[in-house]
């Protein structure tokens, strides 16, 4: 261990290279370490073990069907009242069409997830699910928070698994791991007060993995919450994940500064640094040893430290997306899409093998890894 720097991470080495589990005390270690190439290769070790040296991402198209929303979280930019010009309603027939002017070949996954609308029916939802299925049977159609399947539940005055078994039975495929932000009451009083609470989000992520759909799980980081708050967060999806075996993913999602009251009330207006991005997605793949991927978002942290976080644990990179607008809302000075070229050099760039990917992360395509060459 000659590269160990902070001797106190021994015992953890000891456990990583064992394929051991790490407790909360070892996690915390982590977060507080400042022996930040120690962990960059203890997150690579679990990462190459798992995956070796693939990266996936997926051909994608990204969807908000409203950004009308009831529910005032202090963190968002993206929500509108009905009567504000920005503010957007597409019927159902409308986000058919919206798709269709979108729409690319090779695209498998659509991705939505959009504001608590306060007058759509019931109905709505499982129709637009099943006309979008009937227009493109070969997308997969990945939507609904469980901050919308709650949202769902109390407008159809149905139990929250029988709304999912609803929604699956008209098409859905799997659901994103929006609505998750920090799981702790202390910060979600303050920052999404009316969202549905932690134990409600596990409760409807788990009522889905016994359906057999597979999900996403998000922690929202970089506002106020503290370290161990972050690795609370961690543990309880952990624990979830030993129960259902369902997440495919965990995606942190950095705080994005501008537009919303939460920045101005705590008078923020600096992102997180990329050392914090790096640290908690390299913490959340030696931490999450049951979880098979973790996610470096590109849109909320750019395109060029989503290729650093590949020797950070990360083995998924998202997709394509075509239009994002919930993080652009708030300050995320990403593109707004990607290509498919434009994520395989990325990736190939970084020394890596990219592989193309489905909603269920059936490998579609392996492309070379180019190598040495492949740097610019």
């Amino acid at each position: 261990m000659k590269w160990l720097r902070d001797q106190t991470l021994a015992p953890i080495v000891d456990k990583v290279e064992a394929g051991e589990r790490l407790s909360f005390e070892d996690g915390l270690r982590l977060f507080h370490t400042r022996d930040l190439n120690a962990l960059m290769r203890l997150a690579n070790l679990r990462k190459e073990r798992l995956h070796g040296d693939k990266v996936f991402f997926v051909h994608s198209m990204r969807l908000e069907f409203t950004n009308i929303c009831y529910v005032g979280c202090t963190f968002c930019a993206f929500a509108a009242h009905r009567n504000e010009d920005r503010a957007w309603d597409y019927s159902p027939d409308e986000v058919v069409e919206q798709v269709r002017r979108r729409y690319l070949p090779g695209i498998t996954e659509l991705h939505m997830s959009s504001g608590h609308h306060p007058n759509h029916k019931w109905e709505y939802y499982p129709a637009m699910v099943r006309q979008l299925r009937e227009a493109f049977p070969e997308l997969q159609v990945k939507a609904f928070t469980a901050a919308e399947i709650e949202h769902l539940s109390k407008i159809s005055k149905k139990p929250t698994l029988e709304v999912l078994r609803e929604l699956q039975h008209a098409g859905l495929s799997a659901m994103p791991g929006g609505g998750a932000e920090i799981f702790a009451d202390r910060v979600r009083k303050q920052v999404a007060k009316n969202k549905v609470r932690a134990d409600k989000w596990l409760q409807i992520h788990r009522e889905a993995h016994g359906l057999g759909m597979r999900t996403n799980a998000t922690m929202l980081y970089g506002h106020i919450e503290t370290l161990e708050e972050r690795l609370d967060h961690m543990d309880r999806l952990r624990e979830l994940q030993d129960e259902t075996g369902g997440f495919h993913a965990f995606i942190p999602l950095a705080f994005q500064p501008l537009g919303n009251t939460l920045a101005q009330n705590l008078g923020k207006t600096d992102f997180t640094t990329g050392l914090d991005d790096l640290r908690n997605l390299a913490v959340g793949r030696i931490y999450l040893d049951n979880f098979p991927h973790i996610k470096g978002y590109w849109v909320m942290i750019g395109s060029e430290l989503t290729q650093v976080s590949l020797d950070w644990g990360v083995s998924d990179i998202d997709g394509t997306i075509q239009e994002e607008h919930i993080a652009h809302a708030a300050g995320a000075t990403s593109p707004m899409a990607l290509s498919e070229d434009g994520m395989i050099r990325m990736i190939q760039h970084a020394g890596r093998t990219p592989v193309l990917r489905d909603a269920y992360y059936n490998e579609l395509q392996t492309f070379p890894k180019t190598g040495a060459e492949a740097a610019d």
